[in-house]
């Protein structure tokens, strides 16, 4: 890749980033994160996971300790339920409750629907690309971070 490519791929990822910033504003209180981790939590649970926070920092490649944070405010909001193991009660799971069901419910019908449409031309392989290109320059970078003078 030449260095042109780099600084236009960087642009892009900056452009990105200032796309996530144009989602509709959410009901006070709540972080676009919220709405990310129930994602989540729903589709590590039609995977047949028990989630944990261990689960959601994997999947998001999200310290713990930031997961554990916004896992704690959305309980406290009454959008998320933690319940200790039966078998094991050092570990807990998290599981939505209705209130974050309908969060996430409403958000995806009312935005995500609405704008599938209007992206109906960039097709599910160009944007799959474009998740596989993101994700790896983001291995790279984490990977190198720390070590720019190499």
């Amino acid at each position: 890749m030449t260095i042109a490519m780099i600084k236009s791929l960087l642009d892009a990822c900056y452009q990105a980033k200032r796309i996530r910033d144009l989602l509709p504003p959410l009901p006070k209180g709540v972080a676009p994160a919220y709405i990310h981790y129930l994602d989540v939590i729903d589709q590590l649970e039609r995977q047949g996971v028990r989630v944990r926070v261990s689960d959601i920092g994997d999947t998001l490649d999200i310290p713990r300790p930031g997961v554990t944070r916004t896992v704690k405010e959305m309980e406290a909001k009454g959008y998320l339920r933690k319940t200790a193991s039966e078998e094991d009660g050092r570990v807990t799971y998290i599981t939505a409750t209705e209130a974050g069901k309908l969060l996430s419910q409403r958000y995806n019908e009312h935005y995500f629907s609405l704008l599938a449409p209007q992206l109906a031309d960039i097709s599910d392989e160009d944007a799959a690309c474009t998740v596989r290109t993101i994700e790896r320059m983001h291995c790279v970078m984490s990977e190198r971070r720390g070590r720019i003078d190499e």
